[in-house]
């Protein structure tokens, strides 16, 4: 009789840690999880923040050409207007 409410006592302490490891093991998997989703959340973020980066530089070059084509208009003008003027006296 005090064999089997060992047995059964046993049973049960082995029923139970099989338990606490499945919930250890889900727990582990859901952080993991979190972790990757993290991971990811940053790396589009890095991603995003890269693009805008990359869009600033092309925008800044583009008003460097329209000045650099603006002055060189100013300055063609400018001949002009000498030329125009030397023609004239």
């Amino acid at each position: 009789m005090e064999e089997e409410k060992e047995m059964e006592k046993e049973e049960e302490e082995g029923e139970e840690e099989e338990e606490e490891e499945k919930e250890k093991e889900m727990e582990e998997e859901k952080m993991e999880e979190e972790k990757e989703e993290e991971e990811k959340e940053m790396e589009e973020e890095k991603e995003e923040e890269e693009e805008m980066e990359e869009e600033k530089e092309e925008e800044e070059e583009e008003e460097e050409r329209e000045e650099e084509e603006e002055e060189k208009e100013e300055e063609e003008e400018r001949k002009n207007i000498l030329l125009v003027s030397k023609i004239c006296t």
